[in-house]
């Protein structure tokens, strides 16, 4: 039987490395690197306080990136376990928010870790990618506009 030609797969081309921003926590142009090895989505964050206010689960945290601290408040939707770059299991909060690549915003599940040793404060796992994108890992800030020249580990 004679192979099938492949279709070409739907969605929009990422590089490994990407600005994202976060509109509902007020960042934006985040450095993020593109791992289709991770599951989860991570956000460099302390974590400040875990909360209850009319009846949601709630946390605050801090986000040191750009020379700044931001201040972030997101409904707290779990405490996983998830194993760490290193191979260490870690319990993080997990939160769920708007995420923007390039032109499509989606909600996107983060968990909130200690990313200072890491070069970039953000990473984007394989199921925020899923059904959305495509990597090219050949290539950076594809979907970063006139932005191809920014952030940390240029290459």
């Amino acid at each position: 039987m004679p192979a099938r030609p492949l279709s070409p797969m739907p969605g929009t081309v990422l590089g490994w490395r990407e600005l994202v921003s976060l509109p509902e926590l007020g960042l934006a142009g985040i450095p993020a690197k593109i791992d289709t090895g991770a599951r989860t989505s991570s956000l460099h964050a302390e974590v400040l306080d875990d909360f209850t206010r009319d009846g949601q689960r709630l946390v605050r945290f801090a986000v040191d990136w750009g020379g700044q601290r931001h201040c972030c408040e997101a409904v707290h939707v779990d405490l996983r376990g998830i194993t760490s770059s290193n191979g260490e299991k870690q319990e993080r909060f997990v939160i769920k928010t708007p995420l923007m690549i390039g032109n499509l915003t989606f909600r996107a599940e983060l968990s909130l870790a200690d990313r200072s040793q890491m070069q970039f404060p953000m990473l984007i796992g394989r199921t925020a990618l899923r059904r959305r994108f495509v990597v090219d890992s050949g290539h950076s800030w594809l979907q970063s506009g006139g932005n191809a020249d920014m952030g940390p580990g240029r290459r």
